[in-house]
């Protein structure tokens, strides 16, 4: 059965705090992980500080870092974050510290990008590193490139899919450290562990290939692994593709299942659906909240809270969203790289007795 609706306090939907586990948000706005392409050797810095605390400042309910990375050769380009080491961990803590004291809650993304990494950044042209420009060896649960003009990957044998773990739960325990109050896993967008799921490119043999089981075996041994270091009392979410968008992939009645054993399983809170990102033949009908579908379906049918992510603009559409119970938390990306104060503005708006920063009150006036 779908989740319970929340209780209403007043004003929007959108504006009602939500509760995972002991962890409050002020509202159900998260902003989307989104890398920002400009670490050095993994580590945040001052745009990463200002990014992130900006949203924060501006309303958002629950701020979250772009995708970050276990390990070096995870990174999606060489200037992505990490978490692999305690410098980078002692980076964040003034990011996480100064987003909690601006009333939201700060949440990070672990993510290894497999097959997809080593690359250049969007700006750059995006393509696969040479040689020269540093490229190094990528990995996967089958040798199979991303694409013709990407590198095949290593199969990946026991040994490194067990230290691949390990990696995740070391990211973990210093993403608790650094003082974050959300951890999602990263299994969408064809990156590393989103490959194991979909069979398009997991053609493994052994006990992670092959049946649905043993495809998300990865995913649930690191959720496992991950939830065994990750307090209790904090929220963990995952996410995911809800579909290849391509023939033969993996598909919603998949991502159902899937959401209904992580649920069943007692260590996964909330499934932020997003989709595609595995295979370049994908075709995706994109308009606004054109993967509202999945969130709803996986909410309805696994008994599972759910993220809306993709194309919402506009407070009404977010606050339908919420007040229909399509989705619990609606996911905004470019919508907040625009407009940092739009859950402000979407306040107003919807006249939710939102409180703006007391620096900021004299503008509340428009």
């Amino acid at each position: 059965m779908a989740p319970k609706a929340p209780v209403r306090d007043r004003g929007p939907h959108l504006f009602n705090p939500v509760a995972f586990r002991s962890v409050t948000a002020r509202n159900r706005i998260m902003m989307s992980p989104m890398c920002q392409y400009c670490a050095t050797s993994g580590t945040p810095d001052d745009w990463h500080f200002q990014h992130l605390s900006a949203r924060a400042v501006g309303g958002t309910g629950i701020v979250f870092t772009e995708a970050t990375h276990v390990e070096a050769r995870g990174r999606i380009t060489p200037h992505c974050l990490g978490l692999w080491n305690d410098e980078q961990r002692d980076a964040f803590k003034r990011i996480a510290s100064f987003v909690k004291s601006q009333g939201a809650v700060a949440g990070i993304q672990l993510a290894h990008a497999g097959r997809k990494a080593s690359t250049k950044r969007p700006w750059d042209g995006g393509k696969p590193l040479s040689r020269e420009e540093g490229a190094w060896q990528v990995i996967g649960p089958s040798a199979l490139p991303f694409a013709l003009e990407y590198a095949v990957p290593i199969e990946m044998d026991r040994k490194t899919i067990g230290e691949t773990i390990e990696l995740f739960v070391a990211s973990a325990r210093r993403a608790r450290e650094a003082g974050f109050q959300v951890l999602e896993v990263h299994a969408a967008h064809g990156y590393l562990l989103h490959s194991f799921l979909s069979p398009l490119s997991n053609q493994r043999t052994d006990e992670y290939g092959g049946s649905f089981d043993n495809r998300i075996r990865l995913l649930v041994q690191t959720v496992d692994a991950v939830r065994g270091v990750w307090p209790e009392e904090l929220p963990l979410f995952v996410r995911i593709s809800c579909t290849d968008w391509v023939d033969g992939g993996w598909n919603i009645d998949d991502s159902i299942r899937l959401a209904g054993m992580l649920k069943a399983a007692g260590k996964v809170d909330l499934i932020d659906c997003s989709s595609g990102g595995l295979d370049p033949r994908q075709a995706i009908p994109t308009s606004p909240g054109y993967q509202l579908f999945f969130a709803e379906s996986i909410r309805r049918r696994a008994g599972v809270a759910t993220a809306a992510v993709g194309l919402i603009h506009s407070p009404d559409f977010a606050e339908h969203i919420v007040a229909n119970q399509h989705a619990d938390l609606v996911v905004l990306g470019r919508t907040l790289l625009a407009e940092p104060y739009w859950p402000l503005r979407a306040a107003k708006a919807l006249r939710a007795p939102t409180p703006w920063p007391r620096q900021y009150e004299r503008a509340n006036i428009f």
